[in-house]
This record gives structure tokens, C-alpha cells and sequence, in this order.
């Protein structure tokens, strides 16, 4: 549910870690999984996104990984940003480290991007920038694995 608020007056559902297990606990299956979106989830300011993933192994089926800025102490007051950590809110290092902790092993995909270098294309869904945030998260999955490897 993307905004984690009413919209329309249309009432959200799984906005936050007690709701989604809330779900995933009425049909105790492995099937019944979610696509984990990072920018829906942390559109509720309050979610911790990395503890969110923590409690779902075997149970996110596809993520979106992204990052958003909130420019203000205004929940609704957010932006879609970059995908480095260093341009927007969401620690990214985390979210994907919390992926690669639980054994995900399904398709991550950057999820929206800007129109950068003057690219002209539907608005949000720039293909350069979504490149960019693609080698962004292979880059950190990879940095993950290696640290990861190196403690063993």
C-alpha cells in the first residue's frame, strides 16, 4: 500500500511489521509472501525497513529497493531520491544487507528513477538512473557477500 496513508479515502492495509506478519501468519505458507517494496514500507516514517526484512525470511518473494527523502518533521513530506544512501533517508547498506541476511535469494529490482541526462521518457521511471541504482545495489550485495565471507 503506497502511501502508507488513506488516499481518496481509500483506508491502506499493510503499512507497517505487525500488520504484514499479521498476514503472513493467517496463511502460515511459504507461498503466501510479499513483494518488499522500500518505498511503500518506508513511507511510514516509523518502519524500520532492515527489521521489517529481518522478520519475513523465506517470505519476500520480490523486492524494490529505493530510497526516499523526507525534507521535513512531516511524515507526508517525502520525495523519491537516488538510491544512495547519502542522497535520501533510508540507510540502503542496510536494507540490502538485511536482504542478503535472510537468504533472499529473488529478484531485487531499483525501483523508480529520475530522468538524468537528457533523457526524455515517462516521468519516474528514467532507464539511466534505474542503471545506476541496479550496479548501486550489486555493488553493495557484492561488498555484503565478500564482508560476509572474510568473517567466516
Amino acid at each position: 500500500d503506497d502511501p502508507a496513508w488513506p488516499v481518496f479515502g481509500l483506508p491502506r492495509i499493510i503499512t507497517s511489521k505487525e500488520r504484514i506478519l499479521r498476514l503472513m501468519n493467517a496463511v502460515d505458507n511459504p507461498h503466501n509472501g510479499v513483494t518488499f517494496c522500500a518505498g511503500s514500507y518506508g513511507t511510514n516514517i516509523k518502519n524500520d525497513l532492515p527489521e521489517m526484512i529481518r522478520a519475513l525470511p523465506g517470505r519476500i518473494h520480490f523486492a524494490h529497493v529505493r530510497n526516499l527523502k523526507f525534507n521535513s518533521f512531516s511524515p507526508l513530506d517525502f520525495e523519491e531520491a537516488p538510491h544512495p544512501s547519502q542522497c535520501g533517508t533510508f540507510d540502503m547498506y542496510e536494507i540490502v544487507k538485511a536482504l542478503h541476511e535472510i537468504g533472499f535469494d529473488g529478484p531485487i529490482r531499483p525501483d523508480h528513477g529520475r530522468m538524468i541526462w537528457g533523457e526524455v521518457g515517462m516521468p519516474g521511471y528514467g532507464l539511466y538512473d534505474r542503471a545506476l541504482g541496479a550496479t548501486y545495489i550489486l555493488g553493495l550485495w557484492e561488498a555484503i557477500d565478500k564482508n560476509e565471507k572474510k568473517a567466516a
